[in-house]
């Protein structure tokens, strides 16, 4: 029997801001014992036995930064494929686009093992027994779910209700999944024994999630066969690789996996498991990560504390100190800082709603930014004025460009750098550098082996990143 795992990296994470955003969610955030959540979970799907290929379900903006992240942590005998969302919508149409894709090019009996991106397990071997669980319910035309015993009563997780006297294999029947509940509620779920914490993971035969879908969620499922009708092929990419024509996927509905099709469906199965499973969902679970020391606190970075207790602190970049202070978490980044009370980690989400309200990039972006190419800093941004380090990977090369409003002053720290510059190709080594005039035409390249480093000195009437033309550009994005 043939076993993918889908990995789905979706939002951003906002209880988790400011370091999770938009353009650096929650799977990328490195966690206090090295490592990420997306190279976890891939490393964890591609150890499966008998698996040959990952699917990953992302947006396309992120489909550079997840490849890197996939390099890193090795398997190299593991196929990866990618089906690129243009924007977000929802868990059934990642869900629905994998189960099509798949049905392209492998038989009805496949089993999908659809695993968020942003979740943490700690006991794999225990994972692996539930997956052969899962698998064997889901062979039996069973939509299965993984269900985690819960050990306390948490309102940050949905829940569902398992029919315990109707024992299906190594699973039960599902009597009905429910919202994120009040506490009141949550702790006379626990204490009924019959709710599990909804994992969001999910377990399908390929032939039964198409034909359920046809049956509970037919919309979603023709309009996402639409989108991948108008499929866009990167360039560049190989043909597992697919990019989900936008105007199409504008037509998806904007739902849930769960309110689509599994509250639907009489199908509907669970796996209850023991298996070290957190979602990561608030400042609170990521503090847990951490060991405490004989004051209560938390600290991830350089900290300093004088009669401060049971505080979490996150701040990799500077010193930070607390006096006389306690349940507080205190997370700086270098363009933002989050001070809240433990009890209201969960409302950090709503300072993240008031920053897109006020179209603040602080909601979206970094200093350090990620392109397919390597990554650039802001250090330090003015009138007229804008200073960057700039790394660009072996091999890689930004697009030619030029810019109408500003000039550029590039300084090589580290590397060797292939500079087009108007009708002159030169080649830079550490501490030679070269000025670009606005108008022209320009391209920098790392022809070596190692990370090019370099420091890039804008000057001119306009400094923002829209003030480009893109003339030629190996990543599609001319």
């Amino acid at each position: 029997m043939n076993l993918i795992p889908v990995i789905i990296c979706g939002g951003a994470g906002s209880r988790l801001w400011p370091v999770s955003r938009t353009c650096h969610p929650k799977p990328f955030m490195t966690l206090p014992g090295g490592g990420n959540l997306i190279q976890k979970t891939f490393q964890r799907a591609a150890s499966l036995e008998g698996v040959s290929e990952v699917l990953t379900v992302t947006n396309r903006d992120l489909f550079f930064k997840t490849d890197d992240e996939y390099r890193k942590a090795g398997f190299p005998m593991c196929r990866s494929s990618f089906i690129l969302e243009p924007f977000g919508r929802n868990t059934a149409a990642a869900i629905t686009a994998a189960a099509l894709n798949l049905a392209a090019r492998e038989e009805p009996d496949t089993i999908m093992l659809v695993m968020p991106a942003d979740h943490l397990i700690t006991q794999e071997v225990r994972f692996e027994a539930a997956v052969a669980n899962a698998v064997e319910l889901a062979s039996q035309g069973w939509l299965v779910t993984f269900g985690i015993k819960p050990e306390y009563p948490e309102t940050g997780y949905g829940y569902v209700e398992a029919d315990f006297s109707a024992k299906i294999g190594s699973g039960f029947r599902v009597n009905r999944f429910v919202e994120k509940p009040d506490l009141a509620t949550a702790q006379t779920y626990l204490e009924s024994g019959n709710y599990l914490w909804n994992s969001g993971m999910f377990c399908f035969r390929l032939g039964t999630l198409l034909e359920e879908l046809n049956c509970h969620a037919p919309d979603v499922l023709h309009s996402v066969s639409a989108g991948l009708l108008n499929t866009i092929m990167p360039e560049g990419r190989d043909p597992y690789c697919t990019s989900i024509d936008p105007e199409c996927f504008q037509e998806v509905p904007d739902i849930s996996i769960d309110y689509a099709l599994m509250e639907r469906s009489s199908k509907v199965a669970t796996v209850p498991c023991d298996i070290g499973w957190s979602d990561i969902g608030s400042w609170n679970a990521f503090s847990e990560l951490t060991t405490a020391d004989e004051s209560g606190n938390r600290c991830n970075g350089k900290f300093l504390q004088h009669d401060a207790k049971n505080n979490f602190i996150h701040s990799n970049d500077r010193l930070t100190a607390l006096v006389g202070v306690e349940d507080l978490i205190v997370v700086d980044t270098p363009d933002a800082l989050l001070v809240t009370h433990k009890d209201r980690a969960q409302d950090v989400k709503h300072i993240v709603g008031q920053l897109k309200g006020l179209n603040h990039e602080a909601h979206s972006t970094h200093r350090t930014i990620s392109r397919p190419w390597g990554t650039y800093t802001t250090l330090e941004e003015g009138e007229r004025f804008k200073i960057k380090r700039i790394m660009v990977k072996p091999g890689a090369s930004l697009s030619l460009q030029m810019h109408h409003h500003r000039s550029e002053h590039w300084v090589v720290l580290s590397g060797m750098a292939k500079v087009t510059n108007g009708d002159q190709v030169l080649m830079l080594n550490s501490n030679e550098s070269t000025f670009i005039p606005a108008g022209h035409v320009h391209r920098l390249e790392n022809p070596g082996v190692i990370d090019l480093v370099i420091i890039e000195v804008q000057s001119g009437d306009y400094v923002g990143e829209d003030d480009i033309v893109r003339l030629d550009d190996q990543y599609g994005r001319v």
